[in-house]
């Protein structure tokens, strides 16, 4: 299938790739020539494991172009996906800077030249199929011309830094399309995943749209309870990973997302969960319990500040704290909402120097920070050179099982802040370290 990806960020860039990888002829689309001018060679900015490699391997294939040619890629294409950005507006009340997928429905009701299935990918609020509906509509109607089309809403559920799996091996696939003509095509450009067993759920596309938000809104719920939870733990002398067992083993429960930390981030649930209390608002339906999972969200990335402060002091001029891990998650270089921009700024003000390390982030926190007060180490051990303690924010594996003699070895102090429990408490109290996590005794 001829397939146009207006969008190369995140979510354009993978999709484009993977349906590349499924022998689909794919075009990929962006107004940045910089950014064209680069993966037209093969280079990419995103870190996602395994997608450097199936760009490259498409490219070379030919199945895989770039272009910043609007026009030529919806002239060429049957089915189109738009994969732009949809930040929140400025003002912080929540709502959605849809700006760039409406300039992208103008683009492609200007170019288009028979029929074509339009894809929203974005997450976007309920209600945006009709109007890139209707604004395609408009234009077709303004240059005289007599074409059909058809809007799909197909929300992504992609995890940054499991992308590529999450794609080939999704747990469902959602088309809301109010078209039977545009739900056959949808179908068959995702054949592949129902021959291997993955659900196919048709609705209608404000279902579907809403469906998205849902979803996230759920697994940022879960962040936020064991977080709760973990403090309460930590208050009354309860162990956080034994009642995350104890918990999950309830089939009706599960482990995924109850992992106690210091808090969620990541393009995705902070601004999803705003743009979900921005629509409840504006149509007078209280949503209380979305309220409460971003107000506990932005308490716990305060915990490991508190932590800090009540071992040390409020003021920490002169002092130098380590920190590994940037990105929101392993495995992404996004620091987009990272808690570690929150728990940074925060002991800067007080005066602390920082060092850091994140085997993908650094490029990016720089572009946040600068290098004012900050260090940028090479590797997660020169990062600790006369620090003062250690704070882990980021669950990487090269944290996991770290050299603990050399970490004691280049503290000013053996302390050590871990946001997400990567240690066994006991061990580390025994090896002679200073130990504070999350929700543990």
């Amino acid at each position: 299938m001829k397939i146009a990806v207006i969008g190369t960020g995140y979510v354009g860039l993978v999709i484009g790739a993977c349906f590349s990888e499924l022998g689909n002829d794919v075009i990929c689309v962006d107004v940045d020539t910089d950014k064209i001018a680069q993966l037209q060679q093969g280079i990419i900015s995103i870190y996602e494991p395994g997608l450097q490699e199936m760009v490259n391997r498409n490219l070379s294939g030919k199945r895989l172009k770039f272009t910043n040619d609007i026009n030529y890629a919806v002239e060429k294409s049957q089915v189109i996906f738009i994969a732009v950005g949809t930040p929140s507006e400025e003002g912080g009340n929540g709502s959605v800077d849809l700006s760039q997928v409406y300039k992208t429905a103008e683009d492609i009701g200007n170019a288009i030249n028979g029929y074509k299935t339009i894809i929203n990918k974005s997450t976007v609020p309920v209600g945006t199929a009709d109007k890139v509906r209707e604004i395609i509509q408009n234009i077709i109607i303004k240059n005289n011309k007599s074409i059909e089309f058809d809007v799909v809403s197909n929300p992504e559920f992609l995890k940054e830094g499991a992308a590529i799996e999450d794609f080939m091996k999704p747990d469902r696939i959602v088309i809301g399309s109010e078209s039977k003509k545009a739900v056959d095509i949808m179908q068959e450009l995702y054949k592949y995943f129902v021959r291997n067993g993955h659900p196919v759920f048709i609705m209608d596309t404000k279902s579907a749209e809403m469906t998205k938000y849902a979803a996230n809104a759920i697994l940022a719920s879960r962040i936020s309870f064991i977080n709760e939870i973990a403090n309460l733990c930590e208050t009354v002398g309860a162990d956080i990973d034994s009642v995350r067992k104890g918990i999950g083993g309830d089939s009706r429960i599960g482990y995924k997302f109850l992992y106690p930390g210091p808090g969620f981030g990541g393009s995705c649930f902070p601004k999803d969960i705003k743009a979900l209390i921005h629509l409840a608002k504006s149509k007078n339906v209280p949503v209380k319990m979305l309220e409460a999972i971003l107000d506990v969200n932005e308490y716990q990335k305060q915990v490991i500040v508190e932590k800090v402060i009540k071992r040390f002091s409020l003021d920490m001029s002169g002092m130098t704290f380590c920190v590994w891990g940037l990105s929101f998650k392993q495995k992404t270089n996004d620091i987009r909402e990272s808690s570690a921009i929150t728990i940074i700024k925060k002991l800067m003000s007080r005066g602390a120097s920082i060092s850091v390390f994140d085997p993908a982030a650094i490029e990016e926190a720089k572009k946040v920070f600068g290098n004012s007060g900050i260090h940028y180490a090479s590797d997660q051990y020169e990062a600790l050179d006369g620090a003062d303690a250690l704070i882990i924010v980021t669950e990487w594996s090269i944290f996991r099982n770290p050299d603990f003699d050399l970490i004691k070895s280049k503290l000013k102090n053996s302390v050590i802040f871990d946001g997400r429990n990567l240690y066994n408490h006991r061990e580390m109290e025994q090896i002679g370290f200073e130990y504070y996590s999350i929700g543990r005794r």
